[in-house]
């Protein structure tokens, strides 16, 4: 009987190991994403700069931004800061991106929460607030410069307008 009681949790065992590996959200248009950038275009109509480093996380289920802005502001902080996760919905066969930062007065809010369909090599999030706005959030990959594009817009009563044009570029690392 005791060998029966093992055998069975070890093949519980097996089956929840095996079923957790299969799970695993494989990406390789993200695989790009991961890695040391230099971020660096307009917000908001001003000039900026930004470190972002990216990594897959929690047994490659998400990708983790970290984006910290090189502007400073008056108690010596980073004018900018935020932390993105970016996963898969299997059920909506859908990208899902929580986007927290220092703008948004701390606490998650609906608008946090994006949803994007894959374009070629495009992610498109829509990310909407409790009031029914909407604003996108829109990686665009290239592959012959191996660097990525964000473009942010807010949009109101239809209307897109543009919020960030930023370039992300590989960050030279030192020999």
């Amino acid at each position: 009987m005791k060998r029966l009681i093992i055998y069975a949790a070890l093949s519980v065992g097996a089956c929840l190991s095996a079923s957790a590996q299969e799970s695993t959200f494989q990406d390789p248009l993200l695989d790009h994403l991961v890695g040391r950038w230099v971020l660096q275009g307009t917000i908001a109509g001003q000039k900026t700069t930004h470190d972002v480093r990216a990594a897959w996380v929690l047994g490659h289920e998400y990708l983790r931004l970290n984006e910290v802005a090189h502007e400073k502001d008056a108690k010596g902080r980073p004018a900018y800061e935020a932390i993105v996760l970016i996963g898969w919905d299997q059920a909506a066969a859908e990208y899902v991106c929580l986007w927290l930062d220092t703008t948004s007065g701390g606490g998650l809010a609906a608008q946090t929460l994006g949803r994007a369909k894959r374009g070629g090599d495009e992610i498109a999030f829509l990310f909407t607030s409790a009031d029914g706005s909407l604003f996108h959030t829109t990686f665009a990959y290239s592959r012959s410069a191996d660097s990525w594009q964000w473009l942010m817009d807010s949009e109101e009563g239809g209307k897109r307008q543009p919020f960030a044009r930023v370039k992300l570029s590989r960050k030279q690392t030192s020999r």
